[in-house]
């Protein structure tokens, strides 16, 4: 199969075309930058254009384009960019798609924080959407795939558990030197999937009949506070301290502090578990033991 990557040069993109090209896939990378390489391909999502021959020559495509959540204060010009970046290279996308094309396939990304704060209750996919600024930003993300013409699946998922980046790597080095702690209560759930798993699913849904909505998490999340004292177990180390909010909101803001940090999400995968795909670390101590 050869399948485009919008995003391809992010973390979970770029773990995305190794794995798809190890497993025999012939990957087109789509590249804002210059092109120095022949699987790459130029797109400029903010103008809507990819270079020829677009998506033509393709058989799927997996869109993971957007600015990154964390890192920086949610300013408003801030949020404007991580909501746009989402919806203009998903609408670039699904525009050059055709319904009677050769790409039949379109894997677009989204995010467990379309939920919003889902406290104890379990929810999958037939669940509506939450309330606030990240759930907004994720029913956008969906509203601009459902413009596509050909069969598509709304990725949403969980923290994606790698030592390479995101949620797990920020905190790595705290809890490495045992200043690791549970955020407030620790009460709120965290949705998360391995790497591995991650890229086996996208592999999985790339010749899947499967559209809509499809949750990309393990079927065991956990509390903030387990997964915290499960991290001090893998490491060896002490979790006594709990995050400083204080600081972390002086940092980035009281509305990070509660989107990004205090909501939680209880997800379960019902329709890739019903669709067989079979978790290869299903637990958060099999993660852990796969990142070493």
């Amino acid at each position: 199969m050869r399948v485009a990557i919008g995003g391809s040069t992010g973390l979970i993109g770029t773990a995305l075309a190794r794995h798809l090209v190890r497993s025999g896939h012939e990957v087109v990378r789509l590249v804002r930058g210059e092109v120095t390489a022949s699987d790459q391909r130029h797109w400029d999502p903010d103008a809507g254009r990819i270079d020829g021959p677009g998506l033509e020559d393709v058989d799927a495509v997996v869109n993971l384009a957007g600015s990154p959540i964390g890192g920086v204060r949610w300013t408003k010009e801030r949020k404007a960019e991580i909501r746009r970046s989402r919806t203009t290279s998903t609408l670039t996308i699904v525009t050059q798609l055709a319904p009677d094309g050769r790409c039949q396939r379109l894997l677009n990304g989204s995010a467990v924080g379309y939920y919003g704060d889902t406290g104890t209750e379990i929810v999958d996919e037939t669940f509506p959407p939450g309330r606030g600024f990240l759930c907004g930003v994720v029913t956008d993300w969906e509203a601009a795939a459902d413009h596509s013409p050909v069969p598509t699946a709304k990725l949403r998922t969980g923290q994606v558990l790698t030592r390479e980046g995101g949620y797990l790597a920020m905190q790595w080095p705290l809890f490495a030197l045992g200043l690791g702690g549970k955020i407030a209560s620790g009460h709120q759930f965290v949705s998360w999937i391995s790497i591995i798993d991650h890229l086996r699913a996208i592999e999985f849904l790339l010749t899947s009949d499967i559209t809509g909505p499809v949750n990309l998490s393990s079927p065991n999340p956990v509390s903030n506070s387990e997964f915290t004292a499960t991290f001090g177990a893998h490491l060896n180390r002490p979790t006594p301290l709990p995050l400083p909010l204080p600081g972390v909101q002086l940092l980035f803001g009281r509305e990070f502090v509660k989107e990004a940090l205090l909501t939680g999400q209880r997800v379960r995968p019902a329709r890739l578990l019903e669709a067989g795909f079979t978790f290869q670390q299903p637990t958060l101590m099999q993660a852990f033991a796969a990142i070493g």
